[in-house]
């Protein structure tokens, strides 16, 4: 039952989302039912009535909760590079500058969006999205391959330069999301200061 203008009306719900972009409502509604009660709120007949669609739209659309957390996790990956492009492209245009904007914009959009963050970075390693991670092929894989690759020493094998890049920022990053050091940005200069050892050229022999 829906109300009209004129009383009550025995019209039955309609979606208020066209075929074509439901499945972007599904994924919106559901980084929100993300965001106000973590990942336990995520469920799929929460996602279709948060939507304002039937609670079997989702399965038109997503192979189960699992396949709704996929594709929300895939939006997420890609607000979360282009998070860390915007921060890089801001800045001077060096490459210590823009490997540090991407750290920065790594941090902001953890403080920022966390319950996404948890999500994105909840897949078990044997998942295709981690795969992707672990094997440099995915796109925000690919921002911090690129900023890392003019400090690349002759040679070696850059995935562990790019590990040491990541393991300083995602674990910076978990300690805040944790209420280490609480909701500022006040000391993340210091802390990714450390980066400059970790990129400076080796000392010659």
């Amino acid at each position: 039952m829906i109300r009209d203008c004129g009383g009550m009306s025995s019209e039955k719900p309609k979606d208020r989302h066209h075929h074509g972009n439901l499945r972007a409502a599904l994924i919106e509604a559901g980084i929100a039912l993300l965001t106000e009660g973590g990942l336990d709120a995520l469920t799929l007949r929460k996602c279709a009535a948060r939507a304002g669609v039937s609670h079997a739209a989702p399965a038109h659309h997503f192979d189960g909760l699992d396949g709704l957390r996929v594709a929300i996790a895939e939006e997420g990956f890609d607000r979360f590079r282009r998070r860390m492009l915007a921060y890089a492209d801001a800045g001077p245009q060096t490459p210590r500058d823009r490997l540090f904007g991407i750290c920065r914009g790594y941090l902001a959009f953890a403080r920022q969006e966390p319950a996404l963050y948890d999500l994105i970075f909840s897949f078990r390693a044997n998942s295709r999205m981690i795969k992707d991670l672990e094997e440099g092929s995915a796109p925000s894989y690919m921002v911090l391959r690129e900023s890392c690759a003019p400090f690349q020493p002759a040679g070696a094998d850059p995935v562990i330069l790019e590990t040491q890049v990541w393991s300083l920022v995602h674990g910076y990053a978990m300690l805040i999301l944790t209420g280490r050091f609480g909701d500022t940005s006040a000391r993340d200069e210091e802390f990714l200061s450390v980066l400059d050892r970790i990129i400076a050229p080796p000392l010659s022999p």
